[in-house]
This record gives structure tokens, sequence and C-alpha cells, in this order.
């Protein structure tokens, strides 16, 4: 271990790395370079890195940034294994910084490099501390089997710290920094094939490999190893603050979120769950249920733990007669235990009153999971209550969690010490149990082919003309990739127009046809139910009122049959700057913006993953037959989604917007149609199928 610019004075951040390898109990070489010094401590002090007796496997780096990319190639040239680079000023600081940051990658040639703009490493594991964090004066490092990932080297800080406090233990703590080498992708690869880590939690700012990262997470979830995310970035406030830290594009946050679903990742929504779900998934317990038993010595607390549980989606039901009966049999005084929560009043601070209700409760087949209050007269004595609980646990693979409702610190680290998950927050054991129910159920990695590219021929690269098409040509080219869309006829003049509308032995409906103008009802370009007779006046008038309104001609007129009795839904494309192409389905029809009922997903789409969009959509129940409605076409609905997220990757990024609104989803067995289209090209078509 090399250690560039290291310093004597412990209290400085360059005496720090030093300090902690002795603490932590690194046992193997260091090698200190400074020009200033002939020794530090008991070590001897190199003058450069030319002196060093023979190539580190590790350095780290703690000279200005000015003076990096030099430092590395010299260590580089010396067959060191990897870098750590703590200096600031690279990619997050601007184009000056990026062009620098460009230059220490050259430098490295061959060297692995952690950061620039990081804090380093903890291999808490082998207690090897490769870090200047302020965080590791704490007294002790307590191992674990959680991993965590940062990308910003002050919230690794303060992780280690609340951990510490929370008795919550660590198997590795990796701060990426700026990532223009290893990145969060690399890590959770490692981190998938090492033996002491069960639980990887992440903290977010933006993601520079999305691909390689899709592709990680989904061997961490092959392995059984879920992961816990927390994103920042959800507000626009906090997407640029993201984005200035550490110079990455931080992304929609809606797009990151159907990320997240397809990848079976679990989001951390507050940053205190970063910590408690992770603590909850490290006991190994899963919850089979959703029926939870809250035992408590104090009913107010016990309150806000049911009521965030029901909040959740879990019952609180009352025990079964025989389990009512065995609580009943104990005879504690002034114990409330024919119903849930179950309250064991002042007599919990007895053990044995503790240990045979808590036992009853476990034992239960009334109940998937424990939530147990610990009230203030627990807390005063604490082994009056840890007692039994550790016991309890042992014996039952159920999860069980604690609340503490005084504040009571050191409780809470006693008894996740103990590996009782222990949390400070009723909310948090909500959280807890739907994270366990999350892995038990596998909601994870999309099963399923996604609808992977086509080869694009000629006759659609023919209608990919540059630009905004119409909504006929629109719907002709969704049509090719297997979209279906309503009989219609396109007409040049109203006469046309008249011509054609005979031919449907029925109304129908009339649209003005324009490339420049894509919302064409807001100024009087659509007219539903024309019976043929008054097609021809109608538009008239239609291009009449459409040309005051835009100042522009119509390009012609679509002749479209009636479609009645459907469910009108939106299914688009959406762009993100960071993770590429996503498909959104929601409520459709003029009403699509004023609801917002959505869901999305990144493409290439996968049954599984069209299924849970239609399912998370507040409008679902009426495609399901909703107070009468017949059931829709939900089937002919997913392959419609599949056939559009086809087109959207074999098409790529020269397809700039596309948009079926509204997607009409008739009832089953008689499939869907695309009502109206947008689509939009870009100029170069170079791009077309990648």
């Amino acid at each position: 271990m090399a250690i560039i610019g290291a310093s004597a004075d412990a209290g400085k951040l360059t005496g720090r790395p030093l300090a902690f390898l002795e603490k932590y109990g690194y046992g193997h070489e260091v090698f200190p370079v400074n020009p200033r010094h002939q020794s530090i401590g008991r070590y001897p002090c190199f003058p450069d890195i030319r002196s060093l007796p023979h190539a580190p496997d590790v350095a780290i780096v703690l000279v200005g940034s000015s003076r990096v990319p030099d430092t590395v190639k010299e260590l580089g040239a010396i067959g060191t294994g990897a870098a750590i680079v703590l200096a600031g000023g690279f990619g997050e600081s601007g184009a000056e910084g990026m062009a620098l940051q460009q230059r220490l990658k050259s430098a490295a040639g061959n060297m692995r490099l952690l950061g620039p703009n990081t804090i380093g490493l903890v291999n808490v594991t082998d207690g090897i501390a490769l870090s200047a964090s302020a965080a590791l004066q704490i007294n002790e490092l307590v191992p674990g089997s959680i991993a965590l990932v940062s990308q910003s080297g002050g919230i690794l800080g303060s992780l280690l710290s609340r951990a510490d406090a929370q008795g919550v233990g660590f198997s590795k703590l990796v701060a990426t920094g700026n990532e223009s080498d290893i990145d969060v992708s690399d890590l959770i690869n490692y981190l998938v094939d090492d033996p002491a880590t069960k639980v990887i939690a992440l903290y977010l700012e933006g993601l520079r490999k999305p691909v390689q990262f899709r592709q990680a997470t989904l061997r961490a979830a092959g392995a059984g190893k879920p992961i816990v995310a927390f994103k920042v970035g959800r507000s626009e406030s906090g997407i640029q603050s993201a984005s200035s830290h550490t110079g990455a594009l931080a992304g929609s946050d809606v797009v990151y979120d159907a990320l997240f679903r397809q990848l079976g990742i679990i989001r951390a929504l507050y940053f205190s769950d970063l910590l408690d779900i992770p603590l909850a998934l490290s006991s190994g317990r899963r919850l089979k249920g959703r029926r939870v038993a809250v035992v408590t010595s104090t009913g107010g607390a016990a309150s806000l733990v049911a009521d965030a549980a029901g909040l959740a989606g879990f019952e609180t039901p009352a025990p079964d007669p025989m389990t009512a009966g065995r609580l009943k049999a104990l005879n504690i005084p002034d114990a409330v235990l024919d119903r849930n929560p179950i309250d064991v009043t002042l007599a919990g601070v007895k053990s044995e009153y503790f240990r045979d209700v808590l036992d009853s409760v476990l034992e239960s087949p009334s109940y998937d999971a424990v939530a147990v209050i610990l009230g203030s007269s627990s807390i005063t004595e604490p082994e009056t209550v840890g007692a039994p609980l550790r016991d309890c646990f042992a014996r039952t693979d159920k999860p069980v969690v604690v609340f503490a409702s005084p504040h009571a610190p050191h409780a809470v680290r006693h008894l996740n010490l103990a590996g009782i998950p222990t949390f400070a927050a009723p909310e948090a054991c909500a959280a807890a149990f739907s994270a366990m129910w999350r892995i038990h159920r596998k909601t994870s990695p999309q099963t399923g082919d996604p609808a992977m590219p086509v080869a694009v021929g000629a006759e659609i690269r023919c209608m990919l003309r540059p630009g905004p098409l119409n909504e006929y040509e629109s719907k002709a080219l969704f049509a090719k990739f297997g979209v279906p869309v309503p009989r219609e006829i396109c007409a040049a003049t109203p006469e046309e127009a008249a011509a054609a509308a005979v031919r449907f032995q029925g109304n129908v409906v009339i649209k003005a046809l324009s490339r420049d103008v894509l919302h064409k009802s807001d100024v009087g370009g659509v007219a539903v139910n024309i019976p043929p007779s008054d097609v021809a006046a109608t538009c008239t008038r239609m291009a009449e009122t459409f040309s005051l309104a835009t100042n522009r001609k119509v390009e012609g007129f679509l002749v479209q049959e009636l479609v009645t009795g459907a469910i009108e839904l939106i299914l688009g494309l959406k762009h993100d700057s960071q993770l590429g192409p996503s498909i959104l389905l929601g409520m459709g029809g003029i009403a699509a913006e004023l609801y917002k009922d959505t869901a999305v997903r990144l493409a290439p789409l996968s049954r599984k993953d069209a299924e849970e969009m239609i399912g998370e959509l507040k409008s679902a129940p009426l495609l399901s037959g909703f107070r009468g409605r017949p059931v829709a076409d939900v089937e002919a609905l997913i392959d419609a989604m599949l056939a559009f997220s086809s087109m959207v990757s074999s098409i790529g990024t020269n397809l700039l917007e596309a948009e079926i609104n509204p997607l009409f989803v008739l009832p089953r067995g008689d499939g869907v149609k695309a009502a109206d289209g947008v689509a939009v090209v870009a100029p170069d078509k170079a791009g077309i199928g990648g």
C-alpha cells in the first residue's frame, strides 16, 4: 500500500489514511511517499514513486489535482495495480475539469482508478481502511453483511457514522466519486461474488453506464442479493445539485423509478431507509404473508406502528381463537391480549411474560411477522426485553422487527448488534416489512423475452422522412411493426373525402392532416360521428377553422371509421438524456395531461413489463369490467405495447417522438386500434436500427 503525499500529522486529511490503516490493523507493507520526511511513525518514507522498493498493489493519491495525472502515470509505469484519487476539480467542475479527468484516465493506462473526487473505500471484512473520511474516527468498525456503494464521499461518511450509532455493520464501503474508471456497476459485480455481502445498498446521483448497471444488477438478483437504492434528484433542484456535485447526468426520476422496478431494485424513498431496509434484509428473513402482530407495552406507539403497517398494505388481525386462548392462559395482570396490538402493559417488564407472549404469537398461524414495541419501562432495563427477544428470534424464521419508542440509542444499538432489526421510527417497521415482502415475492428481474429490435428494411426507411410525420404517415409506420390501426382513407379535397366516407357504411371521423400541427383537436381539426352526407361541408369548415387558428393550410383530410365502446389509453415514447428510450402507458384522450395516470418502463419491454404497467394504472379497473363495463382486450393491448416497443428499439435514436393517443382498447376479442398518432424523425437516418 502506497500513500502518495502522506503527512506525519494524523489530524490532517493527508495524514488520516496512514492513521486509519494502523488503527484498523492493516498488517502488510505501507509505503508513505513525501520528500520532506525520512519516516512517518514506524514507516520509512520515500522521496518519490521511483524510490519505492517495488510496485504497490494500490496507492492512495493525496496530491493536488494539477499533479494527479503525472503522479498516476508514474504509478502505472512501475506496475501499481490500482490508484485511489481523492482530489476534486475534475469532471464535476466543468469543461476544464473534464479535460483534466480525461488526461488522468489516459495517464492511468491499464491501471484501475477509483475516483477522482472520492473519499476512498473500507474493506470492513478484512480490516482494511483505504480512506481519508473523518467518519472513520469512530471507536470500531462493526462487521456485517451490508455493502454500501456511494457516489458521494460525504454521504458514505454520514451513513457510516449513523450506522455506528445504531449498531449496523458493513462488509464493504466504497465512495466512487467521479467514476472515471471504476463505477457502481463494477462494484456491484464484485459484491455479487463477495461471500461477506448479503445486501447491497446504493447512494446514486446518476448513472454513467446504464447498460452495465442493468447487467450487474441482474447478476445480483440471480445470486439472491437484494439491492436497495436511494436515488437523489427527485426534484428539479435535486437534479441540478446532483449534476453539479459529481458531473453526472441525473436523468428523469420517473425513468429511474421505472428502471428500478424492472431490475427488482428496492427504492429507498427516505434517506433513513438506506440503512433501515438493508438492515432488515440482512437478517435473512422473508415475509411470506401480510399479517402482522404488534406486541407492545405502550399503546400510543403501537398505534403508530399499526397505522404505518396499514398504510403500507399490511393487515393487523386479532389473534385466532387458539392463539387468544393460549395468551389468556398466561394470566398476565392487566394485559390486553385478545386484540391486535397485543398490549402486555407494565407486565412487559417481566422477562418470562414477554417471552411467553412472543412465543405464542410467533407460533401462531395467524401471523406472518411480528413488530415489537419497546416502551420506556422496557428501555430502563434493556436485558429484560433483550434476552427474551434474542431467544424467541433464534427459534423462528418469521421476520421480527423492533421499534424503540423512547429515544434510546443504546437499546437500538444493543439489539442491532444482536442481529434483531431495531429502528427509531415506526415507519421503518413498515418499510422493512415491505422490503421483506418484495424479496419473498421475487418482484425483480423482468421475466420473458423483451421485444427486441428487428431489421429495418428499405420499405420502412422510406417512411422515415426527417421531421414530423402527419397522422396517416405516423400510423402507417406503427402498423408496419404490428400496431393495429382503424380503417381509414386519405383524401386531398372535401369532395374526395365525401366519396371515401360512403365506403365505410356509417358515420365517420374526419381529421385535418398536417405535419406542422400535431394536436389537431385544439384547433378544430377533428370532427366525430359525421354522416357521409355532411362530410364535404365538414371538411370545408374544418379547413377554414384550421387555417384561421394556425395560419397554415391543411395537407388533406383523413376519413376514419368510427370506433365506439372503447377505453382510451395513451402509449408513447419518452427519451431520457441518460437512460435512453422508455415506454409510457396511461389514461388517454383529451384528459391524459389532466389526470397524469401513467406507468413507465425502459425499452425494450418484456411481456411482464407490459402487464405490470397496466396493473399500475389507477384506471386499470376500467379494463377488467368496472361497474358492468365489458372486459377489455388486455392481451391485445399487451401485444400492441410490445409492437410499439419493438419499433422504438428498431428505429433507435432517430425516432425523436412517437405517441398513440388515443389507443382504443375494445372489448375482449375485438383487439385494439391506434386512433391517432404522432411520430417525429431525426434529420439524420444513420442511426436507424442502432
